[in-house]
């Protein structure tokens, strides 16, 4: 999920809490109105020139670590597949958010030079969805880093 700079302060919440931040006093007992901001579904598929299995591994590995809220990684040796929450007020951020992810992190996880080939975002309700029609990744499906 995003830092809070990034979706103007408001409350962070985890997927499992629910899908909206909140309006309500501000600390010293101000009150004012916050953004509402809801949960996306990011999957970011990236490729490019074959890199070594290992590297791409840890390199994922790492960018998990720096972006603690990635869900599951997928991997091989030409290509990858990210997916994870983003909290933001609407598609339009969240997809810039995602789009600037991966070069971000290019140098800090050591990531290889790919390019973003690929970016979907849905809303946490359409993902719900998919999931009981039998569409979306199996609720088995571990968390972590995973050769595809």
């Amino acid at each position: 999920m995003g830092s809070p700079q990034r979706n103007g302060g408001a409350r962070r919440t985890r997927p499992d809490e629910g899908a909206g931040g909140w309006a309500g006093p501000e600390p010293g007992g101000a009150t004012a109105e916050r953004e509402v901001s809801r949960l996306w579904h990011i999957t970011l598929s990236v490729a490019g020139a074959e890199a070594p299995l290992r590297e791409v591994r840890q390199a994922l590995e790492q960018l998990a670590h720096d972006h603690p809220f990635l869900l599951t990684s997928r991997y091989a040796n030409d290509h990858a597949e990210i997916r994870y929450w983003e909290e933001a007020r609407d598609l339009h951020d969240a997809a810039a958010v995602a789009l600037r992810l991966w070069g971000e992190h290019r140098s800090s996880a050591s990531l290889p030079p790919w390019e973003i080939v690929g970016l979907e975002v849905i809303g946490r309700e359409t993902y719900h969805q998919r999931i009981e029609q039998g569409f979306g990744p199996a609720p088995a499906t571990p968390v972590g880093v995973h050769p595809f």
